[in-house]
């Protein structure tokens, strides 16, 4: 049984983006094989990041997790959907961490 990688962004409004790295891959290899070479249809990581550097007020998470076979972006889409909590935290339990502004509780200012 095999996986595939998805990259996961998300800020304290919701869901903003999800990639499916492996079928992105798997698309790119065959149009070599097939000698029509295709671009990468997943944005730059960096972009990603670069825009969650300069919306700190987004609060964004960017991760990268693996899933069984069988999982699609559309179903880690409605996993959001149903429960954003849960997913969030099943996704920072279980992925890879590139970046995170996550909102803690000692940021508060009291007066």
């Amino acid at each position: 049984m095999g996986t595939s990688t998805f990259v996961v962004v998300w800020d304290n409004t919701g869901l903003e983006y999800v990639g499916n790295v492996t079928e992105d891959e798997q698309r790119r290899a065959w149009g070599i094989l097939k000698g029509n070479p295709v671009g990468t249809a997943l944005p730059n990581l960096n972009h990603l990041m670069l825009r969650a550097r300069y919306n700190p007020q987004r609060y964004y998470e960017i991760y990268q997790v693996e899933a069984t076979d069988g999982i699609t972006s559309d179903d880690i889409r409605v996993m959001f959907e149903a429960s954003p909590q849960t997913a969030a935290d099943t996704i920072r339990r279980l992925g890879h961490c590139y970046f995170s502004d996550r909102e803690q509780s000692n940021r508060v200012v009291i007066r």
